[in-house]
């Protein structure tokens, strides 16, 4: 199975109906698409960028600021939202939307690769993984069953099948193996999906996720696996798990081409600037990391100068906003003078702050990808964005 031909830009359809889950392309240009992901909670322009909010918050921040980003879906973990406060609490509550106060969509991953990293602390079977609590050390187990029983127990719009993320390095039996546990769990995970419905009577949409490493006929068996199920969409996973950048970009080059045209493409946890303008080239609609609010706890920010890190001597007395270019609260309101202070004192207005302006650098750079897309010229932008951000990698 090969990578289909890149279309010529074209004008498709109309906007997609509300309140229902549907997936809409309004323009393409090459591989990249730009288009609208209608959902119960409301419709997300794609391509976007998702924020985390790991444990059912995004780090020093409110949800009216993570509103004030732009930002229009958001990501909350599974894992840990199922270790504190637990599925049967949140579900008392009305699900995820009236626990956070957050009223547009929200999707959640399996817990499958958190539970996966815990490589010292679990045990695979092929009912699922046993673990252990890293904090207190109490036992635990997730199969399919339980991992979509708490994310219906959350109500989250979008849920991710359960499924095997194999470390990297990995040997090509080692990923076979794991695919072949993957594409088992999601069987189950689809039985079991297909007999829960989301609160109010909306359906919730279940994506399958792609696995298979590096290995390209891999991933062309995980395609074919998954194209057997009616999904809302698809996701890809296992990249940006320890290769370098010309391994994610050949294999979501290979991968997400093939991925069916009428349903949104998710490409799971990645969300450099660069990485989000070489997965929308290569056909990806959605996007999903914590690199933005966890640099920014580190002084970090985005620029179209290139990553910097405020708390360097040349900032000491900076009058200037951490990006010119940026329209977010923090860059509109404070100087890099100010920001520097805040952030060597550790002052936790520093993370707040530089949150709010990678994040919103973030959703901005999509929101201009995607404007670019509907006018045609997403080529230029793309070369004009990766030598502002001095990236050679093309």
């Amino acid at each position: 199975m090969q990578p289909n031909t890149p279309p010529a830009a074209t004008v498709l359809a109309e906007k997609p109906p509300k309140n229902e889950f549907s997936f809409t392309l309004l323009s393409t240009q090459g591989h990249a698409r730009a288009g609208q992901f209608a959902t119960p909670h409301g419709t997300i322009p794609t391509p976007a960028f998702m924020p985390v909010g790991t444990q059912s918050a995004v780090k020093t921040l409110t949800w009216g600021q993570v509103a004030d980003t732009g930002a229009s879906m958001v990501l909350s973990n599974a894992y840990h939202l199922f270790l504190s406060p637990g599925p049967e609490r949140i579900k008392q509550f009305g699900g995820l939307h009236k626990w956070m106060n957050w009223n547009g969509p929200i999707l959640t991953d399996s817990g499958g690769f958190q539970v996966f990293s815990l490589a010292h602390l679990r045990k695979i079977t092929p009912k699922g993984v046993h673990f252990r609590n890293p904090v207190n050390g109490d036992k635990h187990f997730i199969g399919p069953a339980e991992s979509m029983a708490m994310q219906a127990a959350f109500g989250a719009d979008v849920i991710m099948a359960f499924d095997e993320c194999p470390p990297y390095p990995a040997d090509e039996k080692q990923v076979a193996d794991s695919l072949t546990l993957t594409s088992r769990w999601l069987e189950q995970c689809w039985d079991i999906h297909s007999q829960n419905k989301f609160p109010h009577g909306n359906e919730q949409a279940l994506f399958p996720i792609v696995q298979g490493g590096t290995y390209e006929h891999l991933r062309d068996k995980a395609i074919e696996n998954v194209a057997q199920y009616p999904s809302h969409g698809v996701a890809i996973g296992g990249v940006s798990v320890g290769e370098d950048r010309n391994e994610i970009n050949r294999i979501v080059a290979h991968t997400a081409p093939q991925l069916p045209a009428d349903k949104p493409r998710y490409l799971m946890g990645v969300g450099t600037p660069e990485d989000l303008l070489m997965g929308v080239k290569r056909g990806v609609d959605l996007f999903d990391c914590v690199m933005p609010t966890r640099i920014a706890r580190h002084a970090t920010f985005f620029s179209w100068e290139g990553r910097k890190n405020i708390k360097n001597q040349q900032f000491a007395d900076d009058i200037n906003p951490l990006d010119d270019a940026c329209d977010c609260w923090t860059c509109e309101h404070h100087h890099r003078a100010y920001i520097r202070h805040l952030c060597r004192l550790n002052e936790p207005a520093g993370a707040a702050l530089m949150s709010i302006h990678n994040i919103r650098f973030l959703v901005k750079l999509m929101e201009d990808i995607r404007k670019a897309i509907l006018e045609n010229r997403f080529d230029d932008f793309y070369e004009d964005s990766l030598t502002r951000l001095g990236v050679t990698l093309r």
